[in-house]
């Protein structure tokens, strides 16, 4: 049973030690010295909530739909389209404006994941 004011979350065993390896080599402590792995897991799911707000509210009329492959797929409510931002050498273009360095290309730079399919994607 969790403390009271907690709620309990399943995760698979990869996750949780992927999350353990990670905080225990991060080398941010508190300054009561470590913290627990849960604490840990709250701070960095608050830390992404905080940061799709912020896309939200930076960017209304852009939405990620997904990443298939070499390609990015975004919502622009503005132009009311679906946009295709394609890696290529390792940068990104963007289909609808036939430009690298669009709205939809710095909306993309802002995606943490899209920089892994950046690097697998290069030359």
């Amino acid at each position: 049973m969790p403390k009271t004011g907690y709620k309990s979350i399943t995760i698979p065993t990869e996750t949780y030690d992927r999350f353990k390896t990670y905080k225990d080599t991060d080398g941010i402590k508190t300054e009561m010295g470590a913290y627990s792995l849960s604490k840990y897991v709250s701070y960095m799911l608050e830390e992404r909530m905080m940061r799709d707000k912020m896309m939200a509210e930076s960017a209304p009329m852009l939405k990620k739909i997904g990443i298939d492959d070499d390609r990015i797929l975004l919502r622009d409510r503005k132009e009311n389209r679906i946009v295709e931002v394609v890696v290529q050498q390792g940068k990104l273009h963007c289909e609808l404006c036939d430009a690298d360095d669009c709205i939809h290309c710095g909306f993309c730079l802002a995606m943490p994941e899209v920089y892994a399919v950046m690097k697998s994607k290069g030359s």
